[in-house]
């Protein structure tokens, strides 16, 4: 967390309150349309006393929108003059710059719903340190969102997730750690890995984890982070009552370049947590076959895709 930034300029049109309770931190670049709703959707939530927006890049129009935002709303702190440092590091700057007790983290093109903060804020009462609170991520249509809750994150399953082998074939669903599919649980319940798109700590959670590991530039992150919190002894919960939605693949962003990046982080992540030898081999060995099916898929989904339709219309 404590790494040499380049410079950077922060905007406020007031005072923050003398000491926020909850800060919401949303790191943007290149977001598109949904960034003024999801902006929109934050200062609706009346329970959000300082929003910290860390523009690690964006088109001339938001960028202005951005800065006459940051110096008529009291509320927001304006990050901007740093050019893209990526997210991990993004995110570790918008929380140095935070004060509240509890920080979430929000995507930008993501809505926050009126339940989603005070379910997440209530439910870290007595809750271990460090402990990661995942929102239920949805998709538009009111239908759970694939990722917003998942098993252990490993050069397996990413194969056979990447690859679509474990929905596909009977013999490797067992593999298959999404679960968006299973009952929704009454109440938080422990989880290995929760989506990025929307999740909390305490700022002492933060801290215990000296924030992300600016290693990874876009994505794969808060996989690292919710292992970490875990091998850290504290836990990570997904919230079923804390309800974001969010739109995805909103980005102007190529998604060539966007996958290249979560293949590049997931490669890391394997080499970094690989505890043997062997787990190390195999991590390095895997590490182009991850890479190659992420920069793919896009355009593998873009042909199950327009096989999907064609077979609609026929």
């Amino acid at each position: 967390m404590n790494s040499i930034l380049p410079s950077f300029t922060v905007l406020a049109a007031g005072a923050r309150p003398a000491k926020p309770l909850v800060s919401v931190v949303m790191v943007v670049y290149w977001t598109g349309e949904a960034l003024v709703d999801s902006i929109r959707h934050v200062l609706a939530e009346p329970m959000v006393d300082e929003f910290v927006i860390v523009d690690n890049g964006s088109s001339p129009q938001e960028a202005d929108m951005l800065r006459a935002l940051g110096l008529t709303e009291p509320r927001v702190q304006l990050v901007q003059g740093h050019g893209n440092v990526g997210f991990a590091r993004g995110a570790n700057l918008g929380a140095q710059v935070a004060q509240g007790e509890y920080l979430i983290f929000l995507n930008p093109d993501a809505y926050l719903q009126p339940d989603c903060v005070p379910a997440m804020v209530a439910a870290f009462r007595d809750q271990p340190v460090p402990t990661v609170m995942g929102a239920r991520v949805m998709n538009i249509d009111g239908t759970e969102q694939r990722g917003g809750r998942r098993g252990e994150v490993t050069p397996v399953t990413t194969l056979l997730s990447l690859s679509q082998l474990s929905q596909k074939v009977a013999r490797f669903k067992r593999f298959e750690i999404h679960r968006e599919h299973e009952p929704l649980p009454a109440e938080p319940t422990s989880m290995p890995t929760i989506s990025g798109a929307c999740f909390a700590l305490r700022r002492t959670d933060f801290d215990a984890l000296a924030g992300f590991d600016e290693g990874y530039f876009l994505h794969v992150e808060d996989v690292d982070l919710c292992w970490r919190a875990r091998q850290a002894g504290g836990q990570v919960l997904f919230h079923p009552n804390a309800r974001v939605i969010h739109l995805g693949h909103t980005s102007l962003e190529h998604p060539v370049k966007v996958e290249f990046h979560k293949g590049v982080g997931l490669a890391r992540y394997f080499i970094k947590r690989a505890d043997s030898i062997q787990r190390y081999a195999l991590a390095v060995m895997l590490a182009p076959l991850i890479l190659g099916l992420s920069v793919c898929r896009p355009a593998i989904n873009a042909r199950l895709r327009k096989a999907k339709l064609k077979k609609a219309r026929a």
